[in-house]
């Protein structure tokens, strides 16, 4: 029954605009640089907001999560015009997108709309798509991933290592990024496991020419180990937490390069 529940509130969150977007800064440590942001989805039900583990596996399961995925793409388009236009800022964002996405003949025409309609070029939006969601589906997901990139959107592999895959397909798609799941990171420092697993990840991205991105930094010890180890852009809440539109400009406005570390946002909970 409350599964049920669940679903039907999802269903109605949608039509009732209960969906936001939260924004976590990419920051490249070594020279103390904002260089992306990611948009997380957040659901505000009856006055309390709640977290993606919560509601995005029960989206995925009932396909919602494809309707919320397009809502997203257009809400970022938005979001990156009124940064631009009110604050004089310029991001490019990244956007989870399920594989399911792929379903959709149009996906490419969805992206470039988006885009246009808010006269921002497309590089300004990132994609980023799961290792597991990648295989579910590969053969139909490549061709429409060339079609993104060929209008300049780049495309990140997320949770890059838990897909228990072959890396064969790496060389058949039109990558720019790899992100290192929190699941090694989390150990750094800790078992020498993790630091061999994130060093193959970084080795082969750099020997394929691609960004390399960590996730899940938490704590002062695994930034000094993955600086160590070449990975220099992270994202996480020893930098920030998830921020909604508005705390992202005052945290924005904060920062300065020249800090020995970001302002870190206190109360910051798993994303």
């Amino acid at each position: 029954r409350e599964r049920l529940e669940l679903e039907s509130a999802l269903h109605k969150a949608i039509e009732r605009n209960e969906l936001v977007l939260h924004y976590q800064p990419k920051v490249r440590v070594c020279t103390s640089t904002v260089v992306a942001v990611e948009a997380l989805m957040r659901w505000q039900r009856d006055g309390a907001l709640v977290q993606p583990g919560e509601f995005i596996p029960l989206a995925e399961e009932t396909g919602l999560i494809v309707p919320m995925s397009e809502w997203a793409i257009g809400e970022v388009a938005r979001q990156i015009a009124v940064w631009r236009d009110g604050f004089d800022i310029e991001l490019s964002v990244a956007v989870n997108l399920p594989s399911r996405a792929f379903e959709r003949s149009d996906l490419v025409d969805l992206v470039r709309t988006a885009a246009e309609r808010h006269g921002l070029a497309p590089r300004a939006l990132e994609l980023e798509i799961t290792e597991t969601g990648l295989m579910q589906n590969l053969e139909r997901v490549i061709p429409d991933l060339h079609r993104l990139t060929q209008i300049g959107v780049e495309i990140a592999i997320d949770d890059f290592g838990t897909g228990y895959s072959s890396l064969a397909y790496l060389t058949q798609l039109p990558i720019s990024e790899l992100k290192i799941d929190r699941s090694f990171v989390k150990d750094l420092g800790v078992k020498s496991q993790s630091a061999a697993v994130v060093t193959a990840v970084i080795a082969l991205a750099r020997s394929m020419g691609l960004k390399v991105v960590a996730e899940g930094v938490e704590t002062a010890l695994q930034r000094e180990v993955l600086l160590h180890l070449g990975c220099d852009e992270m994202q996480g809440n020893l930098f920030a937490c998830a921020m909604a539109p508005d705390e992202l400009i005052r945290w924005l406005s904060a920062w300065s390069p020249r800090r020995a570390s970001p302002p870190n946002m206190r109360g910051c909970r798993r994303t």
